[in-house]
């Protein structure tokens, strides 16, 4: 059973509704973001009944937009409060501190981040809402001189960002101040299935160009990303599962790996993969298959077979967020076309109304290992070439 809500559902996953015939939710954020007609629609009544009688009914949401009718409609499950177990990164630190017993975090209310005297505070450190996405205000602090610049730029933040997202995929009343970790940064889409065992669907290095860098910028995958941690990933996704009791359950989790293999939370989105149809979708441009009905269906992958025939092979999603320093509402265009010209073979390109969401969209890419350059230019690019700017009044 499907549950659509906006910002996005791609053309991927209805055509993976339609196919398959899964259930799709009528709902106003649904019916105004899919206009056919002949999908397997059914009523919110019908979806309710459903859930509360199918003791394994599945349902995969593509956006946490959708949190909202899923607590107003299903309060009597237990699926409302596992998903806040996750969204609210208090309570998911909450969750795991007993098997990261010397990992630091502290959750602070916004109005009282200003009263914190950075002498008490242990740097470097990550500073994020308790409750956000798509890196929104998070920034990594390195002294306590940046902490008060952090604070100023935060605010400024707030007022660019206000209006994009509903509360409960947004909310900046809490902040939740954790150490930095080092090492290599990587986004897992998985699904827990009946039993409770976890499976893997993709793993995706995530990409900075810097130290100072919390950006979305490029995720990549390939046999070797996947293969180098997928059992570590695993054993983690085991202690997940059994302390959130998860069954039926997709997501998309994000962690760090340090040098001696540990494995390190960073957060975990309930109910989806990546956000805007970009992981999940990424599965099929990458390895050929789909995984939305991996988890509907409850197959794991192949990978044995998958991987056989892509060896040498590096699949990147690039995410153009507007960080040219240009308003939204100063920019005329975002000439696509000379973005594709560099890069030797795109795999799909989404557009986003840029000035409603401050990104110009998304890009899949399969590169060689010796071509690393087209990744490494995006990697650090302001996007200034392909702006066209308003001319002044």
């Amino acid at each position: 059973m499907l549950l659509i809500d906006k910002p996005f559902a791609s053309d991927f996953l209805i055509k993976t509704i339609k196919e398959n015939k899964f259930p799709i939710i009528i709902t106003e954020a649904s019916k105004g973001m899919v206009s056919d007609e002949s999908l397997n629609w059914i009523s919110e009544k019908e979806a309710i009944e459903r859930y509360k009688n199918e003791t394994d009914l599945l349902l995969y949401s593509n956006s946490e937009n959708a949190i909202s009718w899923i607590e107003k409609n299903l309060s009597f499950s237990k699926l409302p409060s596992q998903i806040q177990l996750f969204k609210n990164k208090i309570l998911f630190r909450e969750l795991l501190k007993d098997a990261f017993p010397n990992y630091y975090f502290k959750g602070v209310q916004l109005s009282k981040l200003s009263k914190i005297d950075p002498a008490t505070l242990k740097f470097p450190l990550i500073l994020k809402p308790a409750v956000g996405f798509f890196s929104l205000a998070v920034h990594k602090v390195d002294n306590a001189i940046e902490w008060q610049t952090v604070l100023t730029n935060i605010e400024q933040e707030i007022e660019s960002f206000k209006g994009m997202y509903p509360k409960e995929v947004v909310d900046v009343s809490d902040f939740i101040i954790e150490q930095f970790i080092e090492g290599e940064e990587y986004a897992v889409d998985c699904y827990f299935n009946k039993n409770g065992d976890p499976v893997v669907l993709n793993v995706m290095h995530h990409i900075f160009s810097s130290d100072k860098d919390v950006s979305d910028r490029v995720y990549s995958t390939s046999k070797e990303i996947i293969e180098k941690y997928k059992s570590e990933i695993e054993a983690f996704l085991k202690i997940v599962g059994e302390k959130a009791q998860l069954k039926n359950f997709p997501m998309h989790v994000e962690i760090r790996v340090d040098s001696n293999k540990n494995i390190i939370p960073i957060e975990i989105n309930p109910l989806r993969f990546g956000g805007w149809c970009t992981t999940g979708d990424m599965s099929y441009f990458a390895y050929g298959f789909n995984s939305y009905e991996q988890f509907l269906y409850q197959k794991e992958p192949n990978w044995n077979a998958i991987f056989e025939t892509r060896k040498n092979k590096l699949y990147s999603l690039i995410v153009l967020d507007n960080n040219s320093g240009i308003n939204e509402k100063n920019i005329a265009s975002f000439d696509y076309e000379l973005l594709l010209k560099d890069f030797k073979k795109p795999l799909n390109l989404r557009k986003v109304d840029f000035r409603k969401y401050a990104v110009f969209g998304f890009l899949f890419i399969e590169t060689s290992k010796e071509n690393k350059n087209e990744l490494n230019n995006i990697l650090t690019s302001n996007l200034r070439k392909y702006i066209t700017v308003k001319n002044a009044v």
